[in-house]
């Protein structure tokens, strides 16, 4: 019997800090850009979005790559881009760490419409609070000390 496998992630990362350094100028070519890494990792984008200081990626990725690994390039590849780009040194980078949750096919519609919709969503909750529903949602344990990096701490 052959093998066949649709696994769909919905990736969430943001910028070192939380900083607002994703401008409306490049998020667009960013996107592209992420969407490269996506496919040259043998997966497929199905949407991607975000706010200025993180970014939402629904992608297929083959069973046969780590999606730890997909992570760890996206976030390398996006952020040398993003460094050559700027013309001023607002760019610092990703944060350390991401979410990564799993999607149904059933659900693919309704999270593409989720992240189509980060710009309205944001108006009324933080990229902090809307990551804590996530851990939650997906019953994921976490201690809030450690969950996000503060400039302070590094």
């Amino acid at each position: 019997m052959s093998s066949f496998t649709k696994l769909s992630y919905h990736i969430v990362f943001g910028t070192r800090y939380r900083k607002p350094v994703i401008s409306e100028s490049i998020q667009e070519n960013l996107y592209e850009y992420i969407g490269g890494i996506v496919r040259s990792k043998q997966g497929a984008l199905v949407e991607i979005g975000g706010v200025a200081d993180h970014v939402h990626i629904l992608a297929r990725l083959s069973a046969s790559v780590a999606v730890a690994d997909v992570v760890r390039d996206l976030k390398a590849g996006s952020s040398k881009w993003v460094y050559d780009q700027q013309t001023q040194a607002t760019w610092n980078g990703w944060q350390k760490g991401y979410g990564a949750f799993t999607v149904s096919y059933t659900q693919t519609k309704s999270v593409r419409k989720y992240i189509q919709n980060q710009a309205q969503h944001h108006r009324q909750i933080s990229f902090q609070e809307e990551f804590v529903d996530f851990l939650k949602r997906h019953a994921i344990e976490y201690d809030p000390r450690y969950l996000f990096e503060d400039e302070h701490q590094g």
